[in-house]
């Protein structure tokens, strides 16, 4: 129902930007999409490549407050995915993960209160639930942000998203697999029996799009996904690619887990099944401390998480038919002419 709204894309030059501006680029749904972000170099590429007057580009750091609110004044609804995700840089150098991560929504919220945004969605990860390294930890925090921003204002809805990595986005396994097969090196694996959740970059907008149309103040929203164990798609991937590069298993990383989890079992206990989709609420406990000490939920303990190794583990078939779909694939290993949008 929206029509020639101003849309700000926080990261706008990431991944997910791209995909937006790929959905809602030629539509009339928004008439401004601003895309905010500290890469020069990657806006000036966009910028020169699009050359569409309806993109506008802001230079700015999410930390830098006043920079967000140049970009903000006029805004309707903003995309939040402005973030430090890579899990090892976040290791070495966690305060930057958490000025980033943390006060960096704030401060994205602040200003969209500020100039009366009538929606904020924020991304976050499944490196949140149950963290156990930086990355995670800070954007559990940043989740804590946003839903105390939504219990104490009525004039702008907060709401989060929540997903695993995205297929083939930068930095994700899968280019780091190809480049392996490319240069004819063994594809390297942590441990095999490790399980991702396979999400396209579509599917990441899809859940966008979904928390933007249905989310309440507060909401946390997760999609339904299946996944697969990390030696298999490197299997599939050699197999598409007909090479016979070693696989060679490398042990875990610092920081790694071996699946990954969308919602806790303390969250799937009010979770609203949604078709494809889970509705988190908000947990709205009032400051009553015997609510959080002394008075507890006895069903928690009868309820799962939501996991990558709990849902639909696809076999080696069913990831290459998964994998054919992404245009990385059908480009690298199958010499197919891929006209991209922007800088994936």
């Amino acid at each position: 129902m929206i029509q020639n709204a101003t849309l700000l894309i926080t990261g706008g030059t990431g991944s997910f930007g791209s995909a937006v501006l790929k959905r809602f680029l030629h539509t009339n749904h928004f008439s401004e999409i601003r895309i905010f972000s500290r890469d020069e170099k990657k806006q000036r590429d966009i910028r020169t490549q699009l050359n569409n007057p309806k993109v506008k580009f802001y230079l700015g750091d999410v930390r830098d407050i006043d920079s967000i609110n140049r970009a903000m004044d006029g805004v309707d609804y903003v995309f939040h995915a402005a973030a430090l995700k890579q899990v090892p840089s976040c290791e070495f150098f966690p305060i930057e993960a958490t000025k980033t991560n943390v006060f960096g929504t704030q401060n994205v919220i602040e200003s969209a209160i500020k100039f009366n945004v009538k929606k904020v969605i924020c991304l976050s990860t499944d490196k949140a639930a149950y963290p156990i390294n930086a990355m995670g930890i800070s954007k559990a925090l940043m989740e804590k942000v946003a839903i105390a921003a939504a219990r104490n204002t009525n004039s702008t809805t907060v709401c989060l998203t929540r997903y695993g990595n995205v297929m083939a986005s930068r930095g994700s396994v899968i280019p780091h697999f190809i480049q392996q097969i490319k240069n004819g090196q063994p594809i390297t694996v942590t441990d095999p029996n490790m399980t991702r959740f396979l999400m396209s970059l579509e599917d990441a907008v899809d859940l966008v799009l979904f928390a933007f149309e249905f989310g309440n103040s507060g909401d946390l929203f997760v999609n339904k996904a299946p996944s697969a164990r990390i030696g298999d798609l490197a299997i599939a991937i050699r197999e598409l690619a007909n090479s016979d590069n070693e696989i060679k298993i490398i042990g875990t990383r610092h920081g790694e887990k071996l699946y990954e989890t969308l919602c806790t079992r303390e969250e799937m206990i009010r979770d609203e099944d949604m078709g494809n989709f889970y509705r988190i609420p908000a947990d709205n406990r009032d400051l009553n401390y015997a609510m959080y000490f002394s008075e507890g939920n006895p069903d928690i303990s009868k309820v799962e998480d939501y996991n990558s190794h709990n849902t639909k583990i696809l076999d080696i078939n069913e990831i290459k038919n998964i994998l054919l779909s992404l245009s990385i694939i059908r480009k690298e290993f199958f010499n197919e002419k891929i006209e991209e949008i922007l800088y994936q």
